[in-house]
């Protein structure tokens, strides 16, 4: 039996109604992999500003279970946002200082909790899945639970980064999210073996991915947003990399002038 969560409850009642409007077509597979009980880490791929809550949408349906994410300290900082991101015990990530986060996770974790992480660590404008960093193989080791890969295809054409969609492409936007057989780390944890188990999980997320882009009910040829090996006009993953590194170098910039 999950304990009631009002504000979590309230923010799924509030996506479950914004979907609706949008009339969102899921295509949902391999939820059977997700754990009635027990704590797990969910690596999911990080396409669109949506993909959390399309992810906690579809787990609740189909079990009641609550994702606690891990989320930038920025989101936090809001006083709204962030006394609802708190109601729903999501962990706040300091990207300068994340020792703290690492630790309430492993501890959500060894406590019985979903935790989802999005180990790319930002929103991919490539629509690929580039590399992963190590964090979540390393809290998986460390509260000895599985990983559960998760790819989510579509839900980039609701929000993403870089095109603002209209309310007409929102709508009716067919969106596959597939579950991943669940795998366990080795639990001694060593750098050596997260990096491999971290290899092992950017191949199951890039198959999952293959799989929903392969199937998915809508053909992407010259669409935005459909990668560029596929046909697409996203931008290549090099392309990406140029325009996220010159958009954090102003960003740092912008901060180091505030300070001044």
């Amino acid at each position: 039996m999950h304990k009631r969560e009002p504000i979590y409850s309230t923010a799924i009642s509030a996506g479950r109604a914004l979907f609706g409007v949008l009339r969102v077509r899921q295509n949902v597979t391999g939820l059977e992999q997700l754990p009635a009980t027990g704590g797990a880490v969910l690596a999911i791929t990080h396409f669109g500003y949506l993909d959390f809550a399309l992810v906690e949408w579809v787990t609740w349906l189909h079990n009641r279970r609550h994702i606690r994410f891990m989320a930038k300290k920025g989101a936090f900082d809001q006083p709204l946002v962030g006394r609802l991101l708190r109601g729903m015990k999501h962990i706040s990530v300091d990207m300068e200082s994340g020792g703290e986060a690492y630790g309430q996770a492993v501890t959500a974790l060894r406590e019985g909790e979903l935790l989802g992480v999005f180990p790319e660590g930002g929103v991919n404008a490539s629509f690929t899945v580039r590399q992963l960093k190590t964090g979540a193989v390393r809290m998986a080791q460390a509260a000895n639970v599985p990983i559960i890969p998760v790819a989510v295809w579509g839900g980039h054409r609701l929000m993403t980064k870089n095109h603002r969609s209209t309310l007409r492409e929102r709508v009716g936007v067919p969106v596959s999210i597939r579950f991943g057989t669940p795998f366990q780390t080795d639990t001694a944890g060593q750098d050596g073996d997260a990096a491999v188990a971290t290899l092992r999980l950017h191949a199951a997320l890039q198959s999952l991915v293959d799989a929903v882009q392969s199937e998915y009910a809508v053909p992407g040829s010259g669409q935005w947003w459909q990668p560029a090996h596929l046909g697409g006009t996203a931008p290549t993953p090099a392309e990406a990399a140029i325009v996220e590194a010159e958009r954090r170098r102003r960003k740092a910039a912008a901060k180091l002038a505030a300070q001044k």
